[in-house]
């Protein structure tokens, strides 16, 4: 332990610890498992013990480098990764806020500035021209300990276990806030093509909860099982209709839905669906 006053912290004689790290990134990338050094953290930083992370499709475009934007290696990163759940078990010296043995999450956006207008606003800090990405520009959340800014470590309550709490962090958040400013009221219909997926099945939960009337689309009957468990309201197979926009607007009495949230992961969705 750090002390015998801390006993959630890390052994004094341990000074590495388990990383899933990126080895020859671009097609033919694959993971493996290293020991790594265990940071220190910065004043104003936490260390994290993780328990649990999530894998995002975002973790194998940096893996993959298929897309037109910086790469992990720029950065001197190995380790991808932005849904992280764990625990505190070191602070930084300026560190008020949190102790040792708190709960914290990391999440896509590892650091913003919280001073310019789009941090500010209270809805665009993802955009914030000082943003830092966890598991591009710093070691993310396949390395189990990681150091977080203090500011900006999210707080997990202990009725969330760390499982549930990994994949919060990204897709429960990105689809969250897709209903918010979709601006839907209780009682609309919220239509969800790939909602048994990885962000479809949270906003299947979430727009329930926010009182929407559901609609998932997807394919299969584990698929439709699961979407029915989650509060779906009616199901749509894909594998079985043939016109997906007659079948919602029957559905919806005629009304056709109020908002859809495209979750599939596929640009023919994205085409069916806006057309």
């Amino acid at each position: 332990m750090l002390s015998s006053e801390m006993p959630n912290g890390v052994p004094n004689e341990v000074k590495t610890c388990k990383a899933g790290c990126v080895v020859d990134p671009g097609p033919n990338f694959r993971v493996q498992v290293e020991d790594v050094p265990i940071p220190e953290p910065g004043p104003d930083e936490v260390l994290l013990r993780l328990n649990a992370t999530g894998i995002c499709y975002s973790d194998l475009h940096y893996m993959l480098e298929d897309l037109p934007m910086p790469r992990m290696s720029q950065f001197g990163v190995r380790s991808p990764g932005h849904e992280g759940a764990g625990v505190v078990v070191k602070v930084g010296s300026n560190v008020k806020t949190w102790k040792v043995g708190d709960r914290g999450g990391v999440k896509p956006m590892w650091d913003v500035c919280m001073e310019c207008d789009l941090c500010r606003d209270g809805l665009h800090e993802t955009y914030c021209p000082k943003a830092v990405s966890a598991g591009l520009m710093v070691p993310g959340t396949y390395q189990q300990y990681i150091v977080s800014p203090a500011k900006y470590t999210t707080r997990i309550p202990d009725s969330v276990d760390d499982f549930t709490a990994g994949p919060i962090m990204c897709s429960g958040s990105t689809i969250y806030r897709s209903l918010i400013e979709s601006q839907l009221k209780t009682g609309d219909w919220a239509v969800f093509p790939g909602a048994g997926g990885g962000v479809g099945h949270m906003g299947v939960q979430l727009a329930k909860a926010m009182g929407f009337r559901v609609i998932g689309i997807d394919g299969g009957d584990e698929k439709r099982d699961l979407c029915y468990k989650l509060g779906c309201e009616a199901f749509v197979d894909f594998l079985k209709v043939k016109n997906l926009q007659e079948e919602i607007i029957r559905i919806t009495d005629g009304k056709g839905a109020h908002g859809v949230f495209v979750t599939a992961g596929t640009a023919a969705a994205y085409k069916v669906y806006t057309a």
